[in-house]
């Protein structure tokens, strides 16, 4: 008997998966059928859809809600349908889009609208990713030019922390035991000191600290 099966994936382990759960359900896919993944499509080191891979045969079905599941981009979605259709030998319905589904017109006709909308659908959706991209960057450097800061608040610094420089610039602290005093990473400390250190290579560092603030931070 030809199995049927369901692939569910949502991009974040917050998203919730019952709309295409249900939509499984639905179809009539047995709920130990169902493979979920909750992660990004970055690549398809997805332990479910592994799973589901290995465990596929000739002539079953497998069910996904909409054609992006099968891939991030236009290449992975056709890459994988291609290897599910012609080297598993494997039917898809993709419940978005009956147009796809390989189960029905068999025939040279019906293969062919298939493929034709699915190269379609996929080169549509990588599409609407680029304009995505292309319009966060826009909106990025809009906000930049109207200065508006990204990125995490930098740490400010302790009320101790001209103390504790001080003690360390006159070789009474370590970089790491002012660190531990300001309750800092040695990174952070590092990070300070360097922005009032003109050129202040005397100034206690060690010559591996040096190395690390002008690679990380530049030459000062």
């Amino acid at each position: 008997m030809n199995g049927l099966y369901g692939y569910v994936r949502v991009s974040s382990r917050d998203q919730n998966t019952d709309r295409q759960q249900i939509a499984m359900h639905e179809y009539g896919v047995a709920d130990g059928n169902v493979f979920t993944d909750k992660q990004s499509g970055k690549d398809f080191d997805r332990p479910a859809y592994r799973r589901l891979v290995r465990k596929l045969k000739p002539d079953d079905t497998l069910v996904i809600k909409s054609i992006d599941r099968l891939g991030r981009n236009y290449e992975e979605i056709l890459e994988q349908w291609r290897f599910l259709t012609k080297k598993k030998c494997v039917e898809i319905v993709v419940l978005d889009m009956p147009l796809l589904d390989t189960g029905r017109g068999r025939d040279l006709t019906g293969t062919l609208i298939s493929d034709i909308v699915l190269q379609l659908l996929s080169y549509v959706a990588e599409t609407e990713r680029e304009f995505i991209r292309q319009r966060q960057a826009e909106g990025i450097a809009a906000a930049k030019a109207r200065g508006v800061q990204f990125g995490r608040r930098p740490k400010e610094r302790p009320a101790a922390f001209d103390e504790v420089r001080r003690d360390w610039e006159q070789g009474l602290l370590t970089a790491r035991k002012a660190a531990e005093r300001l309750g800092v990473t040695h990174k952070t400390f590092l990070k300070w000191v360097s922005k009032d250190l003109p050129g202040g290579k005397s100034r206690g560092l060690s010559p591996a600290e040096i190395t690390y603030i002008e690679e990380t931070f530049g030459s000062h």
